[in-house]
């Protein structure tokens, strides 16, 4: 089957569907563009079949600088509607399948650029983290993935959910690539980044997630003397404010279209949005003043020092799970994901030995503006768990990767 014939994956695809503007350290790379991002020639869909088919006249810088680096696009991948969602499913197009656990969800809202990547249809997949859409689907298809630091890459022709914690990220199958692609996106400065992080673990924030999530993390920390630290954080106040602000910004970006155009989203989506409507000025306000001590805290906390955390709070659910079993883990997941999108962190999904159910990651997240220096540390990472994780232990001192 054509690759482009997948409509739960691809919304278009070529062969390749815009080639490479030169040659450069990204040639033979190829990319699926998430369905956010202007390319030129074609209409940004977000993931709704009714949306304004306004075709854009120039590439997103983003997709530009990909081009000048020498990779194709191989198409553009299909999206959660308008990104507002991790589950990868897409009422109007359907629910991709994960390649790597096929009775279970692919994640989301980046499923369609992870799919594509997973099932080797392109080496980069081109996506977007507000909440996690870049490292959720990561996680659950056993890929690597990066969010990285917030502003850091132009987002310049992005169709924003919420701005405040909208980032620009990628997945890719093996390490290297993602670092290629952070070298010709991100050119690091000199002095190039400090590799030295310290490595921290909150069992606290751990707990959030399923036994086996958190004891393999947690073993993966001892393995790593990774230092066991209390944060002080306070992870419920937290992700509701965050919830809260990215609603009242998705509303405002999006309500007056939705408003026009009743019955065009499905009803998860739907529902969400509506909720969104009823966020007060006022309400938002409070919330964004939560935010910003709690972005602080983070920082500071972070200042020199690699968190490691569980990528999502359960490995991915089954395609059969209920509306009310799916959302009761997108809550813990979103609790976790949000702690680097709430401070602008850079945070990367890292795969873990899969458990026999399905793929699980750790996620490492590090000080703001450290993309490459946390992209080394989490190769080095990845390199010393790569085996069977050892048994925690609770008295090592942090280590320095």
């Amino acid at each position: 089957m054509n690759p482009g014939d997948d409509r739960t994956v691809w919304r278009e695809y070529g062969t390749p569907l815009v080639a490479a503007t030169a040659a450069g350290p990204l040639s033979g790379q190829s990319v699926a563009v998430k369905d956010l991002y202007a390319v030129a020639g074609y209409a940004i869909g977000a993931g709704v079949r009714d949306y304004p088919e306004a075709v854009e006249t120039r590439h997103a810088p983003v997709v530009a600088e990909l081009l000048a680096a020498g990779a194709d696009i191989a198409g553009i991948a299909q999206t959660d509607e308008f990104a507002y969602s991790i589950t990868g499913g897409n009422g109007r197009y359907g629910m991709p399948v994960n390649p790597a656990a096929p009775d279970r969800i692919p994640g989301g809202s980046s499923s369609g650029s992870a799919v594509a990547v997973a099932r080797s249809e392109a080496t980069i997949g081109l996506g977007t983290d507000t909440a996690g859409s870049i490292r959720v689907p990561a996680a659950y298809q056993g890929l690597w993935g990066i969010r990285t630091t917030h502003g850091r890459i132009d987002r310049r022709g992005l169709l924003p959910l919420a701005p405040s914690f909208d980032a620009v990220g990628w997945l890719a199958r093996d390490s290297e690539t993602l670092e290629a692609v952070a070298a010709a996106l991100m050119p690091e400065a000199e002095p190039r980044e400090p590799d030295s992080l310290e490595l921290v673990i909150d069992p606290g924030l751990c707990e959030l997630a399923d036994p086996e999530i958190a004891d393999a993390v947690l073993s993966a920390g001892a393995a790593l003397d990774a230092e066991l630290v209390d944060l002080d954080t306070d992870p419920a106040a937290w992700f509701a404010a965050f919830r809260t602000v990215q609603a009242h910004e998705a509303w405002r970006g999006h309500g007056r279209w939705i408003t026009e155009h009743p019955g065009a989203l499905e009803p998860e989506v739907a529902q969400r949005f509506s909720v969104a409507a009823t966020i007060t000025e006022s309400a938002a306000t409070a919330a964004r003043t939560i935010i910003d001590e709690a972005a602080s805290s983070l920082r500071a906390a972070l200042s020199g020092r690699v968190l490691l955390l569980p990528a999502t709070a359960t490995p991915p659910p089954r395609r059969i799970a209920t509306v009310a079993d799916l959302d009761a883990g997108r809550t813990r997941t979103l609790t976790l994901t949000c702690l680097a999108s709430l401070a602008g962190l850079p945070a990367l999904s890292v795969p873990l030995p899969r458990t026999a159910q399905a793929p699980i990651a750790l996620s490492v997240v590090g000080p703001f503006g450290a993309d490459h220096a946390l992209i080394r540390v989490a190769r080095r990472i990845a390199a010393a768990v790569g085996g069977s994780p050892a048994q925690p232990r609770r008295t090592q001192p942090a280590a320095r990767l």
